[in-house]
């Protein structure tokens, strides 16, 4: 991209340019017809996996009123709890606080080029994905490029910043399944089977959404003692209680 072309494209996305010009990254940004606002709207547009879009969630932190960014795969939502748990009390942080800190207003906010210097936290799940898309600085404006690449341009390494993502788990078995954990806690000792007969795999994590056993606690589970049993109820548990609601 040459610089009558930079001229030519909203500020914010030629502050995003410029710095991928100076990591001599391969992708210039791409101006949409149509706005990209969310992530299920840029995944749309480029025809991708939801998970594919880099969404820039923004936190201002309480201590210090630092900005904190946490990049997230499209099909997940922050845990707040565990962006804490890295950097401290965090709140609210409204559109005239993300524009004042990143230069870019919500919806087009990139995870790079921001005006102020930011705590920036990356989620290992975008990792799943060879190539990610993320806002380029403007709503109509993404760029692509590959988890590493992300890393090196922000700094950062990953982290596990996002909720258990069960979206899809049925609310009736939900409660069965939580009733039953409750019983074999309450009894120190495995005493029913997890199954709820609701056989569906979650494919990313290759958990049953019904029982919340993985692939290998299922086919395991029939020759399993009864310390197994209560060691597959418990990570059953831990589970239930990590879920995405």
């Amino acid at each position: 991209m040459c610089g009558a072309e930079l001229t030519s494209l909203p500020e914010g996305v030629q502050r995003v340019a410029a710095v991928l010009q100076s990591h001599e990254h391969p992708h210039a940004p791409v101006m949409l017809e149509d706005a990209a606002r969310t992530a299920q709207q840029a995944a749309n547009a480029l025809g991708v996996a939801l998970g594919q879009i880099a969404k820039s969630i923004i936190f201002r932190r309480l201590s210090d009123d630092a900005a904190v960014l946490v990049i997230t795969s499209g099909d997940r939502r922050v845990d707040q709890k565990k962006v804490e748990a890295l950097v401290g009390p965090l709140g609210r942080a409204d559109a005239a606080f993300v524009k004042a800190r990143t230069g870019f207003s919500i919806g087009g906010v990139a995870p790079i080029a921001h005006a102020e210097l930011v705590v920036t936290l990356m989620d290992e799940d975008l990792f799943r994905f060879d190539d990610i898309w993320a806002a380029a600085g403007h709503p109509h404006a993404v760029f692509q490029l590959t988890p590493n690449q992300l890393c090196l341009m922000t700094g950062v390494t990953e982290s596990a910043v996002v909720e258990f993502p069960l979206v899809n788990m049925p609310p009736g078995a939900r409660k069965v399944l939580s009733d039953r954990s409750a019983s074999v806690q309450a009894a120190g000792k495995s005493s029913m089977s997890p199954c709820v007969s609701v056989c569906r795999m979650e494919e990313t994590l290759d958990i049953c959404l019904g029982c919340l056993r993985t692939r290998d606690e299922l086919r395991a589970w029939s020759t399993m003692d009864e310390a197994a049993k209560f060691a597959v109820w418990t990570s059953i548990d831990k589970r239930l209680q990590a879920r995405l609601v």
